[in-house]
Parts: structure tokens; sequence; C-alpha cells
């Protein structure tokens, strides 16, 4: 695995671990995260995983005092990620929960699961059979507070985004992007093929975590039926 390494602007670090979205990529730098929360540096502020990278924050004032070998804050950091990136003996066993989503599909609910199965030479039930068979793991959280990256859904029904994005899409919207699968957390615009709903609250602002979800997290879809959308939603309220 080649790790490359770029400032951003003058006080954060961009580490890439690979060039495409897979597990083993996944794991490499939820290890990396391990061992980085516990041997943070003097001046570490925060990180931000996505699919093959890793954003590290830092204050440059801190790092800049810091006795370590370097002649700027951005080569202190690179030169210590790199003593990080070289301890193997870390145990680290990742250990993913398992959430159940309940989607009610179609109608209303998902307004582009015709649209998914017209695509795929599919048929809706088909769409929806494949959508909730395998299990898709959460790489990242991104785009608005709460939203889940996932991969792992089927290609059979992998989709293009929408060539014009919609001003509104409906708290727990479940939708088709290529080949990624995803919530959204809240109302918010965007243009992903939708095929179904949860009635399930993602965004939990008042509770810590304030999500749902977290990265490494699999998610299993169950489909429902719009009666049963309706009684859990009445549940929630």
């Amino acid at each position: 695995m080649s790790i490359n390494f770029k400032p951003l602007g003058d006080s954060a670090i961009f580490i890439t671990f690979g060039d495409e979205i897979s597990e083993e990529i996944h794991l490499s730098i939820k290890k990396f995260m391990k061992i980085l929360e516990d041997h943070p540096f003097n001046g570490f502020i925060e990180m931000v995983p996505s699919y093959t990278n890793i954003c590290i924050y830092y204050d440059v004032y801190q790092v800049n005092q810091w006795k370590f070998e370097g002649s700027s804050p951005y080569e202190k950091v690179v030169n210590y990620v790199k003593t990080l990136l070289q301890k193997e003996e870390i145990e680290f066993n990742e250990t993913s929960r398992v959430i159940e989503i309940p989607v009610c599909y179609g109608d209303i609910y998902g307004p582009d699961l015709t649209e998914v199965a017209t695509y795929n030479q599919l048929s809706e039930q088909e769409v929806i059979q494949i959508h909730t068979k395998n299990e898709c793991l959460i790489y990242m959280l991104g785009f608005a507070p709460g939203f889940a990256f996932m991969g792992g859904m089927d290609e059979k029904i992998a989709t293009p985004r929408k060539a014009t994005p919609r001003l509104k899409i409906h708290a727990g919207s479940v939708g088709i992007a290529g080949k990624q699968t995803g919530i959204y957390p809240f109302e918010t615009p965007g243009g992903w093929q939708i095929i179904g709903r949860t009635p399930l609250k993602l965004f939990l602002p008042d509770q810590n975590p304030p999500t749902l979800f977290r990265a490494g997290d699999r998610i299993r879809f169950v489909a429902i039926s719009e009666q049963e959308f309706k009684n859990l939603a009445g549940e929630i309220k």
C-alpha cells in the first residue's frame, strides 16, 4: 500500500492510503486512527477520515515548539506520522455494529425506484431484494451531519446521480448514487436516486454522539410496508 502526504493549508496534513474504495484501505485507516488516538502529538486537534484518506488538523504554534525532527510544522507532523505507521505490532480488532434500518420502498417514499429498476433492467421488487440482501459498510460520515456514505451495495442496482438535483429530499430518504447507497439524515437538497425512506431519526443534535451512525458500522436494510412505516414513525415522535 502506497501512502502519500501533502499539506492542506498551513495547519493540516492530508494522508492518502490508496485510490479505491475497499475494506482493506478502510481497515488501514481505522488502525492508524487508533494508533494516533493512543499516541497524539503536541498540537494535535482532530482527524477526519474519508474513503481513502485522513485529514489531520493541528495547532501550528504548538507543533512549532515541539522538539521533533523537521524544519517546519508540516515536516514535524509528517515525520511523526511515519513513525506511527511503523507500529505494526498494535492489536486492532475491528468490531462493527450491525444496525437494521427499516425502509419503506417505492411510491411516495421512493420516487426513483422505477427509474433505478428501468436503468438496470430489473423489476422494482428485484431492486428491493438486491438492496436488502447485503450488509453495507459505513466508510465515512459527510456532506451533512449524520449522512453515511456506504459501500458494499450490489453493483446490479448501481445507478448514476440525477442530472438535476432536487431542492428538497425528505429526512430518512434512502438513495443510490453510482455504486454507493446512503440515507439523508434531515431535509436537504440532493441528487441521489431515492428508492425508499426510513422512519428512524439519524441526526440527534441533543445526544452525544449526535448521529445514529459511525464509520465502521454495518447497515442491514429491511423492507417494511407503508403501514409499518407509519406505525414506527408514530412511535418515534
